[in-house]
């Protein structure tokens, strides 16, 4: 090589390369000098591409990745050794990875060359492998991390862009990176002796650092994706518990080295003994020597105690741990004594174990007594350990203080349990409660319990007229008022929203939580004073008990919520007692659900055709679809009344499709007999449910498709309140169903106020007068002017109006005369089966024209 320089470049550039050459390579030969400098000149490129490219990151993201970056070198500093290995490996590359995932393969190749720049200062100190291991680190976490979004780019555009699909992808990626740095860093050593690998010498070198890294991979994959769904509180309460976990597992293998050093130890003296001879006891003491060494100077508290366990010694970083003074003896005291009364059962329980040769060692967490009365937590691992002075052995201890990753364990236990505004127990934990107090009374037919569901009356006012702070500080005074009436033993939660329930135990009867109910209505009914705002309030409490026979806590908090909407009809204020009545209620709506279930499924519903007349040509328009229900038992079952059940059993999706897709067939159908026919439309109602259903468009269109029926004669028929409630997420929708031609009819309009607002803006081309205006219209009537004004905003809109619930003919020229264009109702036609429809479409057919119905299946209004 020296040779080939002076040749090409002359004395003076063989001159400083020799001297380079020498310094920082004395062992290399020509080819693994070439392999050095190649693979640092072309990690030195990625780095500066990397740099280049970040320099065009926003000041914030920045921050982001230098923060990162730093995390991952920081662990390179804190490696966790492997017990009976060489190796040794750190958490940086979860850090690496989520970098990766987060900003891309730039922020990742900074942050993997920074963490091998500090692995590689930690252990070694030549010049070569400090420079070396971040540039082979940049190239394999570039080529990685950019094969990785190439590929998960690639997948989006599938649409596999799935959660389980991005953790394969990174864990595949952290494979490839870990080969091929691997690669690349081993093949110098190989390359300096002319030697080719092993594929079992690269996993015995690195295996467990290849497991770390690969299990580095999906942890940062789920810490991505947690970070998506909730944001950086998820991400922040995540790395805390990640690096208790590390540290745990840190501690954990320091105590495992302990552990087998002290064996190691013993090991060597009894393998001296029996090869020296003379030499044992001499190299025996030195052992106990260097072992009291490490006792009295331990990192970690240790302890030996005799085999009843009285201490025999302790160093001092127990003393330190157990708030002891350098002064204060400890010699024959009994260990218990320094442990909480609530651990003393698991110690002596470890202890009999151990002293009866049942078990060689033990590990348990213990709550110890601090001199200062303070709260620590400490791992223990005990073990029985021989000494040279006496025949019978002695048992060490060995104590590691978990105090700060107990705390932060019971924080976020309390935290998944509680309610963060209340700080009473959340639904979660209440509904624990309830099991084992309905447990305990199945097991002991003669206790008894209550359940009370408190629901504050105008709760929703509050928060929209004084706002959501005065409406939040009002539930908490609400908490500690409730809080204030009951016992001792009754658990108090917050369910949701303003929704609290009470557990009432041990009681003789039913008077206390009768009596518990008059108080707490008493001491709601005094005034609140939230920002200096004195607010009244009440609430409609409902109450069931255990006496009643449940087998689920599902059974009795629905019977309790059930007699509280019974207080909420009866008056609010006041309470209500689950009793046979409201049994017999709830088992016959249980009742209608099952059957109305099995009747969807068995397609026992049908649908009814309610006629819309066109006012002005006095000729039939459409229909409008209307769900039936004949129960093989029971009869007609009202729409009012199977309609909620089903919405609440979420059968109102399949009941919408039910009907949407019978009435576009049997109207297709009809539209065939005849071209006069050809125009007939079909109004279809959606419930809440239906517009908040993602597939909403694409089932309408499922329905079109399936019946070929024209998108123009479709309308579908949305409430007031339905459409203002959800209004923001419902409008892409609404406009879709629009584009594709589908006519959108606001029902009951009138009723409400809301939309008035929006009614310029709104997708919808008909408007259905609510039949409230219609029945009380008479000439010079406030309904009247009501109802024109109505119907001239509808009209100057460029909306189609149609009047509900006409009863005479008196109504009918009445609604002509102000312009309205349709109407129904009992007086025009009833809902009629199909076969009816048929009939009374045949007469209209024979007569040639859309007339109304014959006179014995609708009204003859227009034959006057």
């Amino acid at each position: 090589m020296k040779a080939d320089l002076q040749a090409t470049a002359g004395p003076e550039l063989d001159f400083w390369w020799s001297r380079l050459h020498r310094a920082l390579m004395p062992d290399y030969n020509r080819l693994a000098g070439a392999y050095w400098w190649i693979t640092v000149l072309i990690g030195v490129a990625v780095l500066a591409h990397t740099l280049r490219a970040l320099s065009a990151v926003p000041l914030l993201d920045l921050a982001e990745v230098f923060a990162l970056a730093a995390i991952s070198m920081l662990a390179g500093f804190v490696p966790f050794r492997v017990p009976r290995s060489k190796n040794s490996f750190t958490a940086g590359e979860i850090a690496i990875f989520l970098l990766l995932l987060l900003h891309g393969p730039a922020a990742a190749t900074l942050a993997a060359a920074g963490e091998a720049l500090v692995g590689s200062w930690r252990t070694s100190k030549r010049w070569t492998s400090r420079i070396v291991s971040p540039a082979t680190a940049s190239i394999a976490m570039f080529c990685a991390g950019s094969l990785l979004q190439a590929a998960t780019n690639f997948l989006q555009a599938l649409g596999m862009g799935s959660a389980a699909v991005l953790l394969v992808a990174t864990t595949c990626c952290a494979l490839f990176y870990f080969v091929v740095n691997t690669a690349l860093i081993t093949a110098l050593p190989y390359l300096k002796r002319s030697q080719w690998p092993t594929v079992g010498e690269m996993f015995g070198n690195f295996g467990w650092v290849g497991i770390s890294v690969v299990g580095s991979a999906p942890f940062a994959g789920l810490l991505f994706l947690a970070f998506q769904q909730a944001g950086v509180g998820v991400l922040l309460v995540a790395v805390a518990m990640l690096a208790m976990l590390l540290t745990t597992l840190h501690y954990f293998f320091r105590q495992q080295h302990a552990n087998e050093a002290i064996r190691n130890s013993r090991v060597e003296a009894i393998e001296r003994e029996a090869a020296l001879g003379a030499r044992h006891v001499r190299e025996l003491e030195a052992s106990e020597r260097r072992f009291h060494s490490a006792f009295t100077h331990a990192s970690i508290g240790m302890a030996l105690l005799s085999p009843k366990g009285c201490v025999l010694q302790m160093n001092a970083a127990l003393r330190t741990l157990l708030g002891l003074g350098s002064y204060e003896s400890t010699d024959g005291r009994c260990f218990a004594d320094f442990v909480d009364v609530a651990s003393v059962a698991a110690l002596d329980a470890h202890l009999a174990q151990l002293n009866a040769a049942e078990v060689g060692s033990f590990s348990v967490e213990l709550r110890l007594r601090h001199g200062d009365g303070d709260e620590v937590w400490a791992a223990v691992h005990g073990s029985f350990i021989s000494e040279i002075e006496t025949a019978s052995p002695s048992l060490i201890l060995q104590m590691q203080d978990v105090t700060a990753r107990r705390q932060a364990e019971a924080r976020l236990q309390h935290i998944a349990f509680h309610d963060s505004l209340t700080r009473l127990p959340n639904r979660r934990r209440f509904q624990h409660e309830l099991v084992a107090a309905l447990a305990l009374v199945q097991a002991h037919p003669e206790r008894h319990f209550s359940l009370m569901f408190l629901d504050l009356d105008g709760f929703k006012l509050i928060n929209d007229s004084l706002g959501h702070a005065v409406g939040d500080e009002f539930l908490v005074v609400v908490a500690r008022r409730i809080q204030e009436q009951v016992r001792g033993g009754d658990v108090v939660a917050r369910l949701g929203g303003d929704e609290f329930a009470i557990l009432t135990e041990d009681f003789d009867d039913e008077r206390y939580a009768v009596t518990l109910a008059e108080l707490l209505l008493e001491a709601l009914r005094r005034p609140f004073t939230i920002a200096g705002i004195e607010i009244a309030a009440s609430a409609s409490i409902g109450i069931t008990f255990s006496g009643l026979g449940y087998d689920t806590t599902s059974e009795m908090l629905r019977d309790a919520d059930t007699a509280m909407y019974k207080a909420k009809v009866n008056g609010k204020a006041r309470y209500a007692l689950f009793d046979a009545v409201l049994h017999t209620e709830v088992s016959h709506r249980l009742r209608l659900e099952r059957d109305l279930r099995d009747a969807l499924a068995a397609g026992e519903l049908s649908v009814a055709y309610q006629p819309i007349f066109d006012l002005g040509r006095r000729c039939v328009r459409g229909f409008e679809a209307l769900a039936r229900w004949n129960h093989r038992e029971l009869g007609p079952i009202r729409p009012p009344l199977f309609i909620p059940i089903a919405e609440e059993a979420g059968l109102i999706i399949p009941l919408t499709d039910f009907v949407l897709r019978t009435a576009c067939r049997q109207v297709r159908e009809w539209q065939r007999r005849d071209d006069a026919f050809a125009e007939l439309e079909v109004h279809v109602n959606l419930s809440g449910n239906d517009l908040a259903h993602p597939g909403l468009v694409s089932r309408v269109a499922g329905a079109l498709a399936e019946s070929q029926l024209e998108p123009r004669h479709l309308t579908l028929e949305l409430t007031e309140n339905i459409l203002v409630q959800r209004l923001e997420a419902a409008l892409p929708t609404l406009h879709e169903l629009r584009r594709q031609g589908v006519g959108l009819s606001l029902d009951d309009f009138g009723t409400g106020y809301s939309s008035l607002r929006h009614l310029s803006t709104l997708p919808v081309n008909t408007l259905k007068i609510d039949r409230s205006f219609v029945h009380g219209m008479q000439h010079g009537t406030h309904e009247a002017a009501v109802l024109r004004a109505i119907v001239m905003l509808g009209t100057s809109l460029g909306k189609s109006i149609i009047a509900e619930g006409i009863e005479s003919g008196e109504q009918v020229e009445q609604l002509r005369q102000m312009g309205c264009s349709a109407g129904q109702g009992f007086h025009l036609a009833h809902p009629l089966a199909p076969a009816m429809i048929g009939r009374m479409l045949a007469g209209l057919q024979q007569n040639e024209q859309v007339a109304p119905a014959p006179r014995e299946i609708c009204s003859t209004a227009f034959l006057h």
